[in-house]
């Protein structure tokens, strides 16, 4: 038998964690479903995902902006750009950590998200760091994928 922790109905389903280094960025993702702020008699399941960003590098880099791609499980795509991110472009030393969380709402029970973020270098330099592709599901999707 199971045995579970107090399951609240406004505490976030922990998922899986996700993780990409490009160029010594390391960006960690771990979604949650928010059944408190869903609704599936309405179509909308929403989700949070906690990023962390690590430059693992000998140089200081500068975080400038954002780009996503998520997809319902109807195959619908959003693309997602802007400066920066929850409107901060940081700066990281070698060896600092930024962490943030952010939402996401889809129509659909499933989905998934990908993206990138755009970087300078002290050295002048700019380049793109992966954010891994990560799965959101809810307990309201029939096939679960994992």
């Amino acid at each position: 038998m199971d045995q579970h922790p107090s399951s609240r109905p406004s505490a976030p389903r922990q998922q899986h964690t996700y993780e990409r280094t490009t160029r010594s960025i390391r960006v960690a993702v771990k979604p949650a479903y928010l059944d408190d702020q869903s609704d599936p008699s309405e179509g909308r399941y929403v989700w949070t995902y906690a990023i962390t960003i690590e430059n693992r590098g000998s140089e200081t880099v500068q975080l400038l902006s954002r780009y996503w791609h998520i997809t319902d499980a109807r195959g619908h795509v959003q693309e997602v750009r802007g400066p920066g991110v929850v409107g901060a472009q940081p700066v990281l030393e070698p060896g600092q950590v930024f962490e943030y969380a952010s939402g996401c709402p889809l129509p659909t029970p499933s989905g998934a998200m990908v993206g990138r973020y755009e970087l300078r270098a002290a050295s002048g330099e700019t380049f793109e760091a992966d954010i891994p592709m990560f799965l959101l599901e809810s307990p309201y999707e029939r096939r679960q994928i994992h």
